[in-house]
């Protein structure tokens, strides 16, 4: 007689076994999102410590991983609505929403697009690439039935708004404090520089030949960028105003950090909340420590871009920068607005840059069309991984 019970319980047993593969799998491909949002986003806050001279790079990116990891830390308590944003209901179905190969398509494809953009010295947003990896999984499972209008008022305005908030409060907030410093009777000082030079000089001879000789002088020069570094005199509450700056902007690049960790954290999270692959605490250990180990292992490029290329920086324009993106995101945050902690820090840099008339614009165009494709990218690569595990 056939034994109906034990194939239903083979069955559920080797369903029950796929379910664990893919559970797995997710928790791997959650990392690698973490791994790459770190690469690409960690060292956005500390930026304007290493373009200025305050911090070397190894200080800037330890700072960094401190404070991002504390907002991480802090992000169970104070960021709750974003786990609802980035889970993928609304958009679709809620049994595809839940379903582990959607959530998997969406990590692996969002975490390919941020990490190589980090890679290439490109700052993306990771939000973006979520938004992007979420349309693109979402067609390939439910095609036309894609819930299309959640992404405008939920994600799109907040991306597209916040930059340009960004650059007029980072150009307006920078303007106010030259003010204040300037009534303050606080100036500018800069270091002369002085050192010897070579320079090869030809010699003729009477055989119309030339000898080369070396000709050792000395040379002064006075520079505000990349000679010389230029620092601020003049005493406030008693107490030097370079030393008071330099502790204030490590506070501001930290605060920036702290709410990178705080918006970027919940965003990541809910794809492992969603699928019930791990709960919140070691969920929140396991994503906040690939964030860390991807910021230290791969933010060389993105330090260089952020901190030299955008805009030359003094103390007093990063510490201008950095507190308005710290302001914008913690906002942002606590209201559930799913904004980009890398478009508001390239919005306030360049916003500074305008100002003082030295923004890059050729870079920030680059940095733009990168932005641009970050959505289509992620969106086909989501698409493909998705339609992969259908097959």
């Amino acid at each position: 007689m056939y034994d109906y019970r034990a194939e239903i319980k083979l069955k559920t047993e080797f369903l029950r076994g796929f379910k664990m593969i893919f559970l797995s799998l997710l928790i791997i491909a959650t990392c690698f999102l973490a791994y790459a949002n770190g690469a690409n986003d960690n060292f956005k806050g500390v930026a304007t410590l290493f373009g200025s001279g305050t911090s070397s790079y190894r200080n800037a990116i330890g700072w960094a991983t401190l404070t991002a990891f504390a907002g991480s830390v802090c992000s169970i308590f104070l960021a709750e609505k974003l786990l609802k944003s980035f889970s993928g209901k609304g958009l679709v179905p809620d049994a595809v929403a839940l379903s582990p190969e959607f959530l998997l398509a969406v990590s692996v494809g969002a975490g390919i697009t941020v990490l190589v953009a980090a890679l290439k010295g490109f700052p993306i947003s990771t939000t973006h690439g979520l938004t992007g990896a979420l349309v693109g999984a979402g067609l390939m499972a439910v095609g036309t039935e894609i819930n299309l209008s959640v992404l405008g008022s939920a994600f799109f305005i907040p991306l597209l708004v916040s930059p340009l908030i960004a650059v007029i409060l980072g150009a307006g907030v920078y303007f106010v404090f030259r003010a204040v410093r300037i009534q303050s009777g606080i100036n500018k000082e800069y270091c002369v520089c002085v050192g010897q030079t070579e320079t090869i000089v030809p010699i003729p001879r009477p055989d119309s030949c030339f000898a080369m000789t070396t000709v050792t002088g000395i040379e002064a020069s006075i520079d505000s960028e990349a000679v010389c570094r230029q620092r601020y005199v003049g005493t406030v509450w008693k107490i030097n105003s370079q030393k008071l700056l330099d502790v204030f902007h490590y506070l501001s690049a930290g605060a920036v950090c702290f709410a990178r960790g705080l918006n970027d954290t919940p965003k990541i999270m809910a794809i492992l909340m969603s699928a019930h692959a791990l709960g919140m605490q070691s969920g929140l250990l396991l994503v906040g420590s690939a964030i860390a180990i991807g910021g230290l292992l791969h933010s060389r490029r993105i330090a260089e871009t952020m901190g030299k290329k955008i805009t030359p920086l003094n103390h007093g324009q990063g510490f201008s920068a950095n507190l308005v993106t710290a302001f914008l995101v913690i906002f942002a945050s606590q209201l559930g607005v799913p904004v980009s902690t890398t478009h508001v820090s390239v919005g306030a840099v360049f916003g500074i840059g305008a100002i003082t008339r030295q923004a890059n614009v050729g870079v920030v165009s680059q940095i733009v069309l990168s932005w641009v494709l970050t959505l289509p990218i992620a969106a086909f690569f989501s698409a493909c991984i998705y339609g992969f595990f259908m097959v």
